[in-house]
């Protein structure tokens, strides 16, 4: 089908089974499909639960809008980490998420355990998603840090970068109780006067003891010898001509230090980089089923609370079509709005959309819930 039309969102919701479910079924899927196929339809099988009284489905009601949310969150920061941790290659984000149309039923139909009164069962197991995705976040994050801090340090103009990879031992009078060599930032424009003048900026500078070392796009990195007890006075008469002696001692230890330290960060940062990933594969698979098992519950519940007992309905899932989505909820305001004769008295026949906004939730005829992938989607 045309990705373009296709909505990631899905709307799961159920009706009364009128002589049978199946006929419920079939009165949809014709429904939808006469107007240039609206949606895409499957039947969303879910198993009889024990149904408790109604005290307690009411209870349950609440406790699930509030799992469902929290459940939610979980599953789109796992997505949200795997877009950054993904880094160049967000075009990969999706195929790791799977969370294209056919996830849903795929993963409904293909995990039918289901978790029936087993509340705390899920808010443990994706409280534990969570909890292990912060530690691993701060974890990996701070490697990253680390990694990018000193790769800044070796990045950046010459007057702050880090010099221990531009710098050799032969670039250096060293060991010497009288000599000692500078290095200096000349801009390329000061460079001809630089050349004419260091000899001069001081006594005691040692003749054509200077050599180009290293250029930016602005500056060039110069070294230059001279007597040790001219050093300041070299300083002081280098500024004035915008030639900046950079602080620094020629160190092999500490430069070797830094970038072994460098090595052993971006080592760290590649053996984890694959665990990292197949873990918020597994994950997010684990908490998104968790989430279609909370929306099947609260499917189950809203359906028993308004439908009665004995059990009997049919929840469906439906795909909508981007372009016809308002045709798509006259559609089914048309087919269920029997169900609610109070819906029909409040709403005003000049509202679009028949739905009613009460507390955030949409009221319709039917049971309906969201189910929004449209935040696992990365540009």
């Amino acid at each position: 089908q045309d990705k373009g039309t296709k909505m990631t969102e899905f709307w799961l919701i159920s009706a009364p089974g009128e002589k049978t479910c199946q006929q419920t079924w079939e009165k949809l899927h014709a429904a939808t499909t006469k107007h240039n196929n609206l949606s895409t339809n499957s039947k969303f099988n879910i198993p009889d639960l024990k149904v408790g009284t109604l005290d307690v489905l009411v209870g349950l009601s609440d406790e699930l809008a509030k799992l469902d949310a929290f459940v939610e969150s979980v599953v789109k920061k796992v997505a949200q980490y795997m877009a950054d941790v993904l880094e160049d290659s967000k075009d990969k984000v999706q195929e790791n998420l799977l969370a294209n149309g056919g996830l849903l039923e795929q993963q409904w139909q293909a995990e039918h355990k289901f978790y029936s009164s087993s509340f705390l069962f899920i808010f443990k197991g994706v409280n534990q998603i969570d909890n292990d995705l912060k530690a691993r976040a701060s974890a990996y994050n701070n490697l990253k840090g680390n990694l990018q801090n000193l790769e800044r340090k070796n990045a950046g103009s010459l007057l702050t970068r880090s010099l221990a990879d531009i710098v050799k031992k032969e670039d250096f009078v060293l060991d010497s109780e009288y000599l000692v060599t500078l290095l200096v930032i000349v801009p390329k424009l000061n460079y001809n006067d630089w050349v004419k003048q260091y000899e001069t900026l001081a006594e005691m500078v040692v003749p054509r003891s200077s050599n180009v070392l290293f250029e930016d796009q602005d500056s060039y990195l110069c070294n230059v010898t001279l007597f040790r007890k001219a050093v300041d006075d070299f300083k002081h008469k280098a500024r004035e001509y915008k030639f900046m002696v950079r602080d620094f001692q020629y160190n092999e230890e500490e430069m070797k230090a830094d970038k072994e330290e460098m090595n052993r960060l971006s080592t760290d940062k590649k053996k984890q980089f694959g665990p990292l990933v197949r873990w918020l594969k597994v994950n997010f698979s684990e908490a998104f089923i968790a989430w279609i098992h909370v929306k099947a519950l609260r499917v189950f519940v809203e359906s028993v609370l308004r439908y009665g007992l004995p059990v009997n309905f049919q929840a469906m899932l439906l795909q909508p079509n981007k372009k016809t989505m308002k045709k798509l909820r006259e559609v089914l305001y048309d087919l269920y709005k029997h169900l609610d004769s109070s819906a029909a008295a409040i709403i005003d026949a000049t509202m679009d959309i028949p739905g009613l906004n009460l507390s955030q939730q949409e009221y319709y005829p039917y049971v309906y819930y969201k189910i929004d992938c449209n935040l696992l989607e990365f540009k």
